[in-house]
C-alpha cells in the first residue's frame, strides 16, 4: 500500500488527512504516476454547438479541430464526445491533453489554429464554438482508476501507474490525493466575470475565471464488458448516475456547480462509443465535496459503486479532478447560447 501522493510531491503537512494513518481501503484502486519532469498539464475542451439540422456542418467543424491536433505541438492524447444540453442543442467536444504547456501555446498561436478561431467566418456559419481550457500544475490534480492499463484522459500523459493506494473509499479522499492539499485548502478566489462580449447577444464572449475552479472528469468504459457487467452498468449504475448528472445540469447552480455535461465518446463520424464521462466545473473543490457527501443524488451513486466495485473485471471506472489558477484558465465562446459553460454564472461585463 502506498500514498496517492508521489514521493517527489510530498512535503510536511500543515493540514491533516481526513482519515487515520492506519486506515485500510475496502478494495484496490490506483493513481497515475509521472516523473518530476511533469510540472503542469493542459486540459483543453474544444466544443462545437449546433441544432440538429446543422449536424453535418458541426461534424465537419469537429473533424477540422481533430485534424489540427496533427500539426506541430499537438496534444499527447485526445478524445471526442457528444451530448445534448438542456437547451436542446447538440454539442461535440474535442478534448486534448498536453504534457508541455509551452507546446500547447505554440499550437494555439500557430497561424492555422489561431487564424481559424479568429476568422470572421466563425461568426456566420450558424454554429456555436467554445474553448474551455485549464492548466493545473502537477500538485493541482489527482486521478483514481479501478484498472491499471491504457489510462484515459490525463492518465495517458503519465509515465505509469501506482501500486494500490491508501487514499480512497472515504469522504474527502479526493482532496487527500491532491499534493497541494498538504498545505492549501484550495479555496475559491473571486467570481466569474464576462470581460468581452455579451452572452445575450451572441458573437464572441470571453469569461475570466478565478482561482481554484474545480474540474472533474468521471468516466465509465464498458467497451470490453460482458453481458453481466453491461447489465450491471445499465440497470444499476447508470440510472442513479443519470439522475445525478441531470440534477447538476439543471439545478446545480445553487450548489456551486457552474456547468455539468454528461457526454458519450464518439468516433469521427459521430457514432456513439461504449464510453461515457461527466465534465463538471465547480466553484471550488469544497462545493463539489459538499454535494458528494450530502446530496441524495450522489449518495445513490456512491453506495451503488461500493456495492459492485469488488466484482468488476472489464467495466472500467475512473476519475480525474483538478483545480487551477485564474491565470491558467481560458473560457471563450462564439455564438453559443447564454447558458453554455461559464457564461451562465458569469457576472456581466462592467459598464
Amino acid at each position: 500500500m502506498e500514498s496517492a501522493i508521489d514521493k517527489h510531491l510530498k512535503c510536511p503537512r500543515t493540514l491533516s488527512r481526513r482519515v487515520a494513518d492506519d486506515y485500510q481501503p475496502p478494495f484496490p484502486m490506483w493513481v497515475g504516476r509521472a516523473d518530476e519532469s511533469l510540472r503542469q498539464v493542459v486540459m483543453a475542451y474544444l466544443g462545437v454547438q449546433f441544432r440538429e439540422e446543422q449536424r453535418a456542418a458541426a461534424l465537419r467543424a469537429m473533424r477540422h479541430i481533430v485534424a489540427s491536433f496533427d500539426r506541430a505541438d499537438g496534444p499527447g492524447n485526445h478524445d471526442m464526445t457528444y451530448h445534448v444540453d438542456n437547451q436542446g442543442y447538440g454539442n461535440f467536444i474535442v478534448v486534448g491533453y498536453w504534457r508541455d504547456p509551452a507546446a500547447y501555446c505554440r499550437w494555439l498561436r500557430s497561424p492555422e489554429v489561431d487564424g481559424w478561431w479568429s476568422s470572421d467566418a466563425r461568426l456566420d456559419e450558424g454554429l456555436g464554438y467554445f474553448r474551455e481550457i485549464v492548466a493545473p500544475r502537477a500538485e493541482q490534480f489527482e486521478t483514481l482508476y479501478a484498472f491499471k492499463e491504457d489510462l484515459p484522459g490525463v492518465g495517458a500523459l503519465m509515465d505509469g501507474i501506482s501500486g494500490e493506494v491508501e487514499e480512497h473509499g472515504y469522504w474527502g479522499s479526493a482532496r487527500d490525493r491532491f499534493p497541494i492539499s498538504q498545505t492549501d485548502w484550495m479555496q475559491a478566489g473571486g467570481e466569474l466575470q464576462v470581460v468581452a462580449g455579451d452572452p445575450a447577444r451572441g458573437g464572441r464572449v470571453v469569461v475570466r475565471g478565478h482561482d481554484n475552479i474545480a474540474l472533474i472528469r468521471s468516466g465509465q468504459d464498458w467497451v470490453e464488458a460482458g453481458d453481466e457487467e453491461r447489465a450491471l452498468y445499465f440497470n444499476e449504475m447508470l440510472p442513479p448516475l443519470q439522475d445525478g448528472m441531470d440534477f447538476l445540469r439543471d439545478q446545480g447552480q445553487a450548489l456551486g456547480c457552474y456547468s455539468n455535461r454528461f457526454v458519450r465518446n464518439i468516433d469521427l463520424d459521430g457514432n456513439l462509443l461504449d464510453i461515457a464521462y461527466d465534465i463538471g466545473y465547480w466553484r471550488s473543490l469544497d462545493r463539489l465535496e459538499r454535494w458528494a457527501e450530502s446530496h441524495p443524488t450522489h449518495l445513490r451513486i456512491f453506495t451503488t459503486f461500493f456495492r459492485v466495485a469488488t466484482g468488476l473485471e472489464k467495466l472500467r471506472l475512473y476519475h480525474e479532478v483538478s483545480v487551477s489558477d485564474a491565470s491558467s484558465q481560458l473560457f471563450e465562446y462564439i455564438n453559443c447560447h447564454p447558458n453554455t459553460g461559464m457564461m451562465r454564472d458569469a457576472q456581466p461585463k462592467p459598464t
